[in-house]
C-alpha cells in the first residue's frame, strides 16, 4: 500500500515517529492533513493532555489510517513487488531495495543484530502495529553488496521515479516501483542465493517487535500455514558499500568531583592529551577523540596497549572511551541507565556539544571517530554486541512511501 501520486507522497511522507516529540509532530503537520504523522503520532489530533499510550490515541490512529485509505491517499498495489528507495545527502546517494523480511530469519539469526533491545521499548512499538494491523514504518537493513543486484538497481533507477522530492531537511528521496515480474523474481532469487545474511543497521527495537508480532499472530491463528503476511515485516535493504555511519557523541553533566586540570591529569595516563584551542576539532582517525572542556577543545589519542585491536569490541572507540574515561574516571558504569550522560547524534554537529557545555547544562563533551560498516558487520558476524549509542545513520527513512498490511 502506498500513495497513488507524487504530490500526495510528498505531503504524506514523514520522519519516523520516534525522532520527535508531540509538539514537534504537531508543528510538522500544520497545513498537512495528509501527513502520516496523523497515524503514527495521532495524539496530535486528540485533546491536549491525552496520555500518549492511551486507547484514545491508538483508536485515533486506526480511524485516521482508515480515513487515509477511504480518501485514496493510500492505495494497495494489485501485485506484490519490490521497490527501490534512494536517499541523497550532501551529494551522496544510497539505493535500497524495499521488501519484506521474514520474522523467522530474525529468530534464526539470518537477520543479524549488533545492539541489545529492551522488552519495554519493543512493546511500545508493538501496540500501534496491533491496532492498525500494519507495518507503518520500515526497518533499515544492510547487506554485503552483490554486483548483479547493483546492476539491476542501476537499470531501474535510470528511469523516472514514481516519487521524487526534497524534504525540509534538504535530503532527497526517490522511489521506483519494480513492475516487471521477471525482475522481481530475479531479485528474489538473488537475495535467496547471494545474500546469506542481512544486518540491522537502524531499528533494532522495531525489528524485534516485528518478530514478536509475527509469533503472536501465529499463536492466535489455528490455521497458520506460514504464508500469512504477518510472517513478514517491511525493511529497506542497502548494500554495505553505499552506507556511511556518522559519529555518535557523548556529553556529561559533571566531572565526578574532579577539577578540569585533575580530569586532564587522569586522562594522561591512557591518552596523549593536546589542547587544540577554541576552534571545533573533529577526530581525524580511529582511536583519536576530541574533548570540549572549559571553552577549549582537546585531542585525545589513545596510547598503545590501552585497547585490543584483535577484539571486535575492544577495538571500538566507544569501548575505549567507555572503559578508560566514562567508567574509570567519571564513574559512569551503566550507559543505558545513568542520568549523568546524554548522547548526541553526529547529524547535529560538534557545535551542539559546545552549546550544551557552554550553556552549563553539561560539563564536558567527547566526540568520536565514526564506526565503519566493516566494524559493524564484523561485530554482528562474531555474535558480539556493540555498546549503547554507537552508530548513527542518516538520512532517516521516510515513513509513508510504502506500508505493509498484515492481513
Amino acid at each position: 500500500m502506498r500513495p497513488p501520486t507524487r504530490e500526495i507522497c510528498e505531503e504524506l511522507a514523514c520522519l519516523p515517529y520516534d525522532v520527535m516529540n508531540s509538539e514537534e509532530a504537531a508543528r510538522m503537520t500544520v497545513g498537512k492533513p495528509k501527513s502520516l504523522l496523523h497515524v503514527t503520532r495521532a495524539e496530535i489530533d486528540c485533546p491536549a493532555g491525552t496520555d500518549l499510550h492511551s486507547a484514545t490515541v491508538y483508536e485515533k490512529s486506526v480511524a485516521n489510517f482508515k480515513m487515509f485509505q477511504e480518501k485514496g491517499w493510500l492505495v494497495q498495489d494489485k501485485e506484490p513487488r519490490f521497490y527501490v528507495y534512494a536517499q541523497t545527502m550532501e551529494g551522496r546517494t544510497q539505493y535500497g531495495i524495499v521488501g519484506c523480511a521474514a520474522c523467522d530469519d530474525y529468530v534464526n539469526g539470518v537477520i543479524k543484530k549488533h545492539e541489545l533491545t529492551r522488552p519495554d521499548k519493543e512493546e511500545d512499538r508493538m501496540v500501534l502495529t496491533r491496532y492498525v494491523n500494519a507495518n507503518l514504518e520500515p526497518v533499515f537493513f544492510a547487506y554485503k553488496a552483490v554486483p548483479e543486484i547493483d546492476a539491476i538497481v542501476a537499470d531501474i533507477t535510470s528511469g523516472r521515479p514514481d516519487y521524487d522530492f526534497t524534504a525540509e531537511d534538504g535530503f532527497g528521496h526517490h522511489f521506483w516501483a519494480i513492475v516487471c515480474p521477471e525482475t522481481n523474481k530475479r531479485l528474489e532469487e538473488l537475495f535467496a542465493t547471494k545474500v546469506p545474511y542481512t544486518y540491522v543497521a537502524d531499528g533494532h527495537h522495531r525489528t524485534a517487535a516485528a518478530a514478536r508480532i509475527g509469533a503472536e499472530y501465529r499463536q492466535k491463528n489455528p490455521r497458520h500455514d506460514g504464508s500469512e503476511e504477518y510472517n513478514y515485516f517491511m525493511a529497506v535493504h542497502f548494500p554495505d558499500t553505499q552506507l556511511k555511519i556518522i559519529d555518535y557523541n557523548r556529553v556529561v553533566k559533571d566531572l565526578n568531583g574532579l577539577t578540569p586540570s585533575g580530569l586532564i591529569l587522569r586522562l594522561e595516563k591512557s591518552f596523549v592529551v593536546e589542547e587544540m584551542g577554541r576552534e571545533i576539532y573533529h577526530p581525524a582517525r580511529l582511536h583519536e577523540f576530541s574533548m570540549y572542556l572549559e571553552g577549549s577543545w582537546y585531542r585525545l589519542t589513545a596510547k598503545q596497549g590501552t585497547y585490543n585491536d584483535s577484539d571486535p569490541i575492544g577495538v571500538l572507540d566507544v569501548t575505549i572511551l567507555s572503559n578508560l574515561v566514562l567508567a574509570d574516571i567519571l564513574d559512569i558504569q551503566d550507559l543505558r541507565r545513568s542520568t549523568r550522560i546524554d548522547f548526541v547524534g553526529g547529524i547535529r554537529g560538534l557545535g551542539e556539544l559546545k552549546r550544551r557545555v557552554d550553556s552549563g547544562e553539561m560539563r564536558v563533551a567527547f566526540a568520536l571517530y565514526p564506526v565503519s560498516m566493516e566494524q559493524l558487520i564484523n561485530i554482528a558476524d562474531t555474535g558480539n554486541i556493540m555498546p549503547p549509542k554507537t552508530t548513527w545513520f542518516e538520512p532517516k527513512l521516510r515513513s509513508g512511501l510504502v506500508i505493509h498490511k498484515l492481513d
